[in-house]
């Protein structure tokens, strides 16, 4: 039977949801039974062996419902294996450097005892939800920076290390 694996995750015009969908695809190439799921509709962590938590980044803050599903079910995350995500840089920084993690999503890895975090390009084009994002768009400073070879190949990574072989490689 393989390993159960949510990927949780908070995301208000899509983009960071897509990536959930990106990561979950691969776990599952790579023999783990993972879905992805909208943080705000998970009301139980206990039928997985392993979590995924992803949030988008707004004002330096990671997504509320990512933020609150990793306070509602801290005790149930603390036992199993978490890796946390943010997407929001809306230019190559991400795909250049290693982000680390903003101060809140710091402190949750801290007391849960993250494996891993990645931070990945975003995405905000027209139509985004929100004054601030669509202010940004106007200004010509959106687009979609999000790097999907690099998404998976962290995926790989979580299923390696959850499986103990060596990751495939997308």
């Amino acid at each position: 039977m393989a390993e159960k694996v949510l990927v949780a995750y908070g995301s208000a015009n899509g983009s960071t949801a897509q990536i959930a969908e990106a990561v979950a695809r691969t776990l599952r190439e790579d023999g783990l039974d993972a879905e992805a799921l909208p943080a705000g509709q998970v009301s139980a962590v206990s039928a997985y062996d392993a979590v995924v938590v992803g949030g988008g980044l707004y004002a330096g803050r990671w997504h509320r419902d990512a933020r609150r599903f990793v306070r509602r079910h801290r005790r149930s995350l603390s036992g199993r294996p978490v890796w946390f995500f943010s997407s929001g840089p809306l230019d190559a920084s991400a795909s250049e450097r290693d982000i680390p993690p903003v101060p809140g999503v710091r402190r949750a890895m801290a007391r849960l005892d993250v494996s891993e975090h990645a931070t990945f390009g975003g995405r905000l084009e027209e139509g985004a939800k929100g004054r601030m994002a669509r202010m940004i768009v106007k200004q010509g400073k959106g687009g979609d920076f999000r790097d999907f070879p690099a998404i998976e190949a962290w995926a790989d990574r979580i299923a390696g290390q959850m499986t103990g072989r060596e990751p495939d490689g997308h």
